[in-house]
């Protein structure tokens, strides 16, 4: 994960350097312990709560949240698995009655971990305990941004050419890091690999780290299409992608005695993409189908958060890709950006249009097809990803495509035992 993910962590640097001596002897004793209690991946710790002399965490077998929430005769399955999830969301330190009542309700007992000193209250310090307790358990995040990219046709490159396209790949998104850099733009930024892709998230949560993976989204996409039009032989990947906010799990998993220092991601988000992306063609990109809770804009008298969906996050995001202009690729100035779904005249009126992706499992989710306009220095205009007419022909996986069909001519939702996509 290289050199973006060493500089997108700067911020965790910079307050580690504020942490005085006997506070990082502390943070190295919890580490220390935990390591030993955490056994190879065999226990995970739910929370915290500080006291005078040390810590006290509950620790549980790696497989006991499961049994949990595991629905039964005698257990509220809604109830626990809500009160699990809130459990591992967000910040884990708890004052010491509700970690008690926590304790209780799990039927698990506390674990004291003695420090040389008292944990301070210090910003710093509290971020890093809590830094530490995630590398050793498992988090839940209700709704974050998740991108998908995916290279077309990776198994027919040779190995060369599969190395090249992930390294193009690779140096694409930690360009588009840079490039947001000089718009005062810091992207949190993770990712791993799917082998012929990346899943791509930002660590930071909340609409506004969302709107900047998306810009994220439309500077990748951009550096890759400009690349390939200078590139000879398969030296730089086709790619098909897709953007989803949703749910999703967060864990650490071991590497040789040691959780990694980097984070991997399972859940409905990453699931949705893949089946996104798999039903995607070439160059083509989607945007899942979901509603964020956002603050009003700037000087409205209605301060109070208000949903909004797919296609309104777009265009809001859009009316803001003024601050991405002036950004090089290739040596040409970005002049104008925008990004919208595609259109289909409805009525009378231009309305976005609106896909209904099913998977081999018969099972339907709503999608959007998203165009960029771009254009450069010297009137040079172009459309990355797929423009709405292009949307015919073949999808998905190499050697396993489904038909894109108009949903008004066949009724493609019937035909279950094939991957289909049809407009609504």
């Amino acid at each position: 994960m290289a050199d973006v993910d060493a500089a997108s962590s700067g911020k965790g640097a910079a307050a580690s350097d504020a942490i005085s001596i006997v506070q990082r002897g502390n943070l190295k004793s919890l580490e220390s312990t935990l390591r030993k209690q955490w056994r190879l991946g065999q226990n995970i710790v739910l929370c915290w709560s500080a006291t005078e002399n040390g810590i006290l965490v509950l620790l549980v077998p790696h497989y006991f949240l499961g049994n949990y929430s595991a629905a039964g005769e005698s257990v509220d399955y809604n109830s626990n698995e809500a009160f699990i999830r809130g459990l591992i969301s967000g910040r884990r330190r708890r004052d010491r009655d509700e970690f008690f009542d926590i304790a209780n309700r799990l039927g698990v007992s506390a674990t004291f971990i003695k420090l040389s000193e008292t944990l301070v209250e210090e910003e710093a310090v509290l971020n890093s305990v809590e830094q530490i307790i995630k590398r050793y358990g498992i988090s839940y995040v209700s709704g974050r941004a998740v991108l998908l990219f995916d290279i077309a046709e990776f198994s027919l490159y040779t190995p060369f050419e599969q190395a090249s396209q992930l390294n193009s790949l690779s140096y694409s998104m930690n360009s588009a890091y840079n490039k947001l850099l000089t718009r005062d733009i810091e992207i949190n930024f993770a990712r791993t690999t799917t082998g012929d892709g990346y899943y791509v998230w930002n660590r930071d949560v909340g609409p506004g780290a969302n709107e900047d993976l998306l810009y994220f989204l439309l500077l990748v996409i951009a550096d890759n299409t400009m690349a390939r039009e200078a590139s000879k032989g398969n030296t730089v990947p086709l790619i098909r992608s897709a953007y989803h906010i949703g749910s999703h799990y967060e864990l650490y998993q071991a590497e040789g005695v040691n959780p990694t220092v980097f984070s991997y991601i399972v859940g409905d988000v990453t699931i949705e993409l893949a089946r996104m992306v798999d039903l995607a063609q070439p160059g083509q990109i989607y945007v899942g189908d979901f509603q964020v809770v956002k603050p009003p804009p700037m000087g409205s008298k209605d301060r109070t958060p208000r949903p909004v969906d797919t296609v309104e996050f777009l265009g809001q995001c859009s009316e803001q890709c003024s601050k991405l202009l002036g950004i090089q690729f290739s040596g040409e100035t970005v002049t104008s950006l925008s990004c919208h779904p595609s259109q289909a005249q409805r009525d009378g009126k231009e309305v976005a249009r609106r896909f209904r992706l099913t998977d081999k499992h018969g099972i339907s989710r709503g999608a959007y097809n998203l165009e960029i306009d771009i254009e450069t220095e010297g009137g040079r205009k172009r459309v990355l990803g797929l423009a709405g007419d292009e949307l015919t022909g073949k999808a998905g996986a190499d050697g396993d495509d489904a038909d894109i069909v108009d949903a008004e001519s066949v009724d493609i939702l019937k035909k279950h035992a094939q991957k289909t996509v049809s407009e609504e």
